[in-house]
C-alpha cells in the first residue's frame, strides 16, 4: 500500500506539488478568527469639530488618539506576531463581546454620539454657555441570554416607555422596572429604525441577584445637547466612547476666552459622563504610541486609584494611568503623562 502511494506521488508529483502550493497559499490568506490591535493615529480635533458653525481656531491642538483593529490571516498573523506594538485577540475580545461586527459598529456609533453630547454638556457648563440637555430614552447596547425580550429588542433600539409611561432619565426607567417582581409582564415602548413599536415580556432577575427585577439589557442614555452657540462633530467611521475628554477640551477652548491649549499639542483619551467624570478605556498603550509617533509631548490619561480589587479586572493588571506611564517610559521617554479623574481637573492641570 505504501509503495503504491509513493509510486502515485512520483508519477503525479507536479500535480501534487501544485496542489500543495495552492493549499499553502490559500491557508495563508484565509481569514482567521483573530484580530490585531495596533497603534492608530493622533488627529487634530479641529478637523472634525465645528463651534458656532466654524472650524475652531485654537492656539495649539487637541489630538484624538485611536486604536487600529485589523482582521488577520496567516500572513498578517505572522507579521503582527513580530510587532512589539501589536496585540493578538480573539474575534470576541476585539469586538468587545458583540455578537457580530454589525452590532459592534452600531454600539460604537451609539457610544460616539453619547460621548459627543456629554462632551458638549461639560464644555458648555465650564464655559458658562446656556444649553439644553434633552433625554429621549435608553439605548439597547446588549441583550443578555436570559432576557425574555431577546427576540423582540435589538442592539441600537431606543426604549422610550415602560407600560406606556415615559421617564426623564435612565435611573427612573431602572427604578420603575426594579419595583416589579421578577416574572412580571412589562410592556416596553421602543423605537426601531425610526418606527415606534411595543413588546411585552416577563422580567428576569438581574445578574448576581435572585429578586431584583430587570429586562436583561445593557443600556446607555439617548440624549441630545443643544445651545444657541451650536457645537457639532463629525468623526466619520471613528466610533466608541474614548474621545469624550478630548472632545470636551477642544469644545471648551473654542467656546471660552481661555487659551487652554496655549501653543501645545495635547493628546489623550478617556470617556466622559454628564458629571464630568473621566472613565477608563481600552488600548491606552497603543494610543500613547500613536501620540508619540505624531510628535506629541503631553498625554492625558484617565486615573483611578489602583486597588487589589480593581487591578484584577484591569488590562494587563494595570490601571490606564499605570499602563500609559509604563508605555511612555519605554517608547516615549520625552512624553509627560498626566493623570485626570474629571474634566475640571484636566482644565486645572493644563492651565498650571
Amino acid at each position: 500500500m505504501l509503495k503504491r502511494f509513493w509510486s502515485f506521488i512520483k508519477r503525479h508529483r507536479v500535480v501534487v506539488i501544485s496542489m500543495a502550493v495552492v493549499l499553502f497559499v490559500v491557508g495563508m490568506v484565509w481569514p482567521l478568527p483573530l484580530y490585531a490591535e495596533r497603534p492608530g493615529t493622533a488627529a487634530d480635533l479641529a478637523n472634525y469639530i465645528k463651534v458656532d458653525k466654524k472650524k475652531p481656531k485654537l492656539n495649539g491642538d487637541f489630538m484624538l488618539t485611536s486604536v487600529a483593529i485589523m482582521p488577520l490571516n496567516g500572513v498578517t498573523l505572522i507579521w503582527n506576531l513580530f510587532d512589539p506594538h501589536a496585540t493578538i485577540e480573539t474575534k470576541s475580545a476585539a469586538l468587545g463581546g458583540s455578537a457580530s461586527e454589525q452590532d459592534d459598529q452600531k454600539i460604537n456609533k451609539i457610544y460616539m454620539k453619547t460621548s459627543i453630547n456629554e462632551a458638549k454638556a461639560n464644555a458648555y457648563k465650564a464655559a458658562k454657555v446656556p444649553y439644553q440637555r434633552d433625554f429621549h430614552g435608553i439605548y439597547v447596547m446588549a441583550i443578555q441570554p436570559n432576557s425574555h425580550f431577546k427576540k423582540k429588542l435589538q442592539v441600537g433600539d431606543t426604549i422610550e416607555s415602560i407600560n406606556q409611561k415615559h421617564y426623564q432619565s435612565a435611573q427612573a426607567f431602572q427604578k420603575t422596572i426594579r419595583k416589579q417582581k421578577v416574572g412580571t409582564n412589562l410592556t416596553v415602548g421602543y423605537r426601531h429604525n425610526q418606527k415606534q413599536k411595543e413588546a411585552t415580556a416577563k422580567t428576569v432577575a438581574l445578574a448576581g441577584t435572585k429578586d431584583v427585577s430587570g429586562i436583561g439589557i445593557i443600556l446607555t442614555d439617548d440624549v441630545d445637547v443643544k445651545s444657541k452657540r451650536p457645537v457639532s462633530a463629525d468623526l466619520g467611521d471613528i466610533g466608541g466612547p474614548s474621545g469624550g475628554l478630548m472632545f470636551a477640551l477642544e469644545m471648551y477652548d473654542a467656546l471660552s476666552p481661555v487659551d487652554l491649549a496655549n501653543g501645545r499639542q495635547i493628546a489623550g483619551t478617556g470617556s466622559i459622563d454628564k458629571n464630568g467624570r473621566v472613565g477608563e478605556i481600552g488600548g491606552i498603550d497603543k494610543k500613547v504610541i500613536a501620540a508619540h509617533e505624531a510628535g506629541v509631548k503631553i498625554f492625558l490619561a484617565p486615573y483611578v486609584k489602583p486597588t487589589k480589587e480593581n487591578l484584577k479586572y484591569e488590562e494587563d493588571g494595570q490601571t490606564n494611568y499605570q499602563l500609559a506611564k509604563k508605555t511612555a517610559k519605554k517608547y516615549a521617554p520625552d512624553m509627560k503623562v498626566i493623570p485626570v479623574s474629571t474634566f475640571n481637573e484636566a482644565i486645572d492641570k493644563l492651565q498650571k
